[in-house]
């Protein structure tokens, strides 16, 4: 396989992975407190879809600038126009539209995939940015992540004399507020970077707060699995999928984590998946439709074995959004916390 780039959501470890997910990739029984039912999986994921918008910031900001800003590569990047932007991955282009300036923003990345930057032009082949297509649009400030490239494409468009800020990548919820910042300190809009990360985090808080308590039970283990069954790969998450904060916001365990996988992910065999014997597995809705959906999710050796398996117990969340932690989290988060406790309990 071939390298790629993932959503900068997602620790740069995941890079080849991400990138397979976007391009191509539910769930089953409603008995017991650590799964959902398969059966609402056609409609889950229609409400997704439907639901595939950002909601910005009441009011229009004002970007004061120029201001000079440290970007993640260790460069110090003066910004002096914020009119015409250019964000390299999806995630960052959630961030600018929800601080209000999507009007400014003119091109997407692949992983762009929410409704409002839909009709943008696309400035990625494959994965890899295409500088010739960033330069065409004369952008005056490009946002990137550290596994943004190929590097070839990162120094055409700086030679070309263009302000590109690096952003360090999100692995965690405690990631959310420091990418905001970043984001919006390079805007010349930090009020909004302040307001909007005042709003991510309470209604973060919110879910939370709507997690059932378990009072001493044993907490639902959970495992996150990466599919793509057209291109043969079937992963088992560890403690540097970036899905552990999730889950363990959500009240749950993170499965592969706690049996021992240090990675982010490795191969998944019955073994492994014995070892981790998740409850309820996590999946991105393209990866389970990729496998066939919950009969084909069975199938992949090991997985019939687990509790998860014997009770149909699937928890799916759309690719473009799931590991994406930014301005949305709050609704993946709920998503997550509905599936795994259909009952409230």
């Amino acid at each position: 396989m071939r390298r790629s780039r993932l959503t900068s959501a997602l620790p740069s470890a995941l890079a080849l992975v991400l990138a397979l997910a976007l391009t191509g990739c539910g769930s089953g029984g409603d008995s017991g407190d650590s799964g959902a039912s398969g059966s609402d999986t056609a409609t889950r994921t229609a409400a997704a879809a439907t639901a595939d918008r950002v909601e910005p910031l009441a009011g229009t900001p004002r970007p004061r600038l120029p201001v000079t800003v440290r970007s993640a590569d260790g460069r110090a990047v003066t910004v002096a126009s914020a009119d015409r932007i250019v964000p390299l991955t999806g995630s960052l282009s959630e961030i600018v539209f929800t601080l209000g300036l999507g009007d400014r923003v003119v091109a997407r990345d692949i992983t762009a995939t929410f409704e409002q930057a839909t009709d943008l032009p696309l400035v990625t082949r494959a994965h890899d940015v295409s500088a010739e297509g960033v330069l065409s649009l004369k952008p005056t400030l490009v946002l990137a992540d550290t596994t943004t490239g190929p590097a070839e494409a990162i120094g055409q468009i700086r030679d070309a004399g263009i302000p590109l800020v690096v952003v360090e990548p999100a692995k965690s919820l405690d990631d959310i507020a420091r990418r905001i910042d970043t984001v919006a300190g390079a805007l010349g809009v930090r009020p909004a970077g302040v307001e909007l990360k005042e709003r991510t985090a309470a209604r973060i808080a919110a879910v939370q707060e709507d997690v059932p308590a378990r009072d001493g039970e044993r907490r639902p283990r959970v495992a996150f699995l990466y599919l793509r069954g057209s291109a043969s790969v079937y992963l088992l998450g560890g403690a540097d999928s970036g899905a552990g904060s999730l889950l363990e916001a959500a009240g749950a365990v993170d499965a592969g984590k706690e049996s021992g996988l240090r990675k982010d992910f490795t191969a998944i065999t019955s073994e492994a998946l014995a070892k981790a014997a998740p409850d309820a597995i996590l999946v991105m809705t393209k990866g389970l439709e990729s496998v066939g959906g919950v009969d084909g999710l069975v199938r992949i050796p090991g997985v019939a074995e687990t509790p998860a398996g014997m009770d149909r117990r699937v928890v799916s969340v759309d690719d473009g959004v799931l590991l994406n932690y930014g301005p949305r989290t709050d609704e993946v988060l709920r998503s997550i916390v509905e599936q795994l406790y259909p009952n409230g309990s």
